[in-house]
């Protein structure tokens, strides 16, 4: 059996019905400072509340922002498990309510020059993240960049956080734009939700979407669902600059609340229950198939 027909019989494998697979859902923005990686981390809080396993992969190379809004510093990361012979286990790092993360370090970015067969190897240990978690979370990196567009391609769940900044509107958009243009994006095959963030009242917000999804409707023909809003919240900041998740500190914050509702809004059995679980293995198949090509 060549590496090839491996590599598809592993990720086949992962798709049969006696093994879940986790649900991924990819975190992103247009731009940085929208509250990305605040949005990750209160969500992965609220999920454990309704006694979700979860685990965060901080895909935004370079910056560690969930390792330091847990206030936590891993020992490994991904670039580990790629170059260092370490396992997945070993590269998670539990934080507060053993929400797991994973540190994305820089590893992702060498695959391409990796051999079939070390291939499978990742492929086999990041396919046990299904066995340890519900749900993946997958906080990207912000902006546009080939490596957040192979994130997002990947996934076929995406949310897409937005402020009322004209300039957070505006790269939103052309994220979309880029994603929808990109030559392996999917339409049918992915759920794209937008949450409106640092919002003054639900209004505003419904407001914001209703903005974005006009142009991308009128120029991308693309489907966007809008997920809902959180607002500004004094508590949220504090919570931040004490490195900690609001959501677990300040549990009645209006924006806690919030979260609270996004969650429980994703995990509605009418939505979750829509959306194919492809699990890590296919996840990130998808993206070395790519780099690939």
């Amino acid at each position: 059996m060549d590496q090839a027909s491996q590599l598809r019989n592993i990720i086949k494998a992962q798709s049969m019905p006696q093994r879940p697979l986790a649900r991924v859902i990819t975190v992103t923005s247009g731009k940085g400072g929208v509250g990305k990686s605040n949005t990750a981390i209160n969500l992965a809080i609220q999920f454990r509340k309704m006694n979700q396993r979860v685990i965060i992969l901080d895909a935004d190379f370079g910056l560690a922002n969930i390792e330091i809004m847990f206030g936590a510093v891993p020992k490994h990361n991904l670039y580990d498990l790629i170059y260092q012979g370490k396992n997945i286990k070993d590269i998670i790092t539990w934080g507060p309510m053993d929400v797991g993360f994973i540190s994305g370090g820089s590893g992702i970015a060498g695959m391409s020059n990796l051999s079939r067969e070390y291939l499978v190897y990742i492929i086999q240990n990041l396919a046990e993240l299904d066995a340890i978690a519900d749900i993946i979370i997958i906080d990207t990196g912000a902006g546009i960049s080939d490596a957040v567009l192979e994130f997002l391609v990947a996934s076929g769940e995406i949310l897409l956080v937005t402020t009322p900044e004209p300039t957070s509107i505006t790269d939103s958009y052309s994220l979309l734009k880029e994603l929808s243009h990109h030559s392996r994006f999917s339409p049918e095959a992915t759920q794209i939700k937008v949450l409106a963030n640092k919002v003054e009242t639900e209004e505003e917000g419904k407001n914001l979407y209703n903005r974005l999804n006009m142009v991308v409707s009128r120029y991308l023909k693309l489907p966007i669902r809008y997920l809902g809003s959180i607002p500004q919240d004094n508590k949220l900041s504090r919570a931040v600059m004490q490195q900690s998740p609001v959501s677990l500190i300040e549990p009645n914050a209006l924006s806690s609340l919030s979260y609270e509702r996004i969650a429980n809004r994703l995990m509605n059995r009418e939505v979750s229950d829509t959306i194919p679980r492809r699990g890590m293995a296919a996840f990130f198949s998808h993206i070395i198939s790519g780099k690939k090509n």
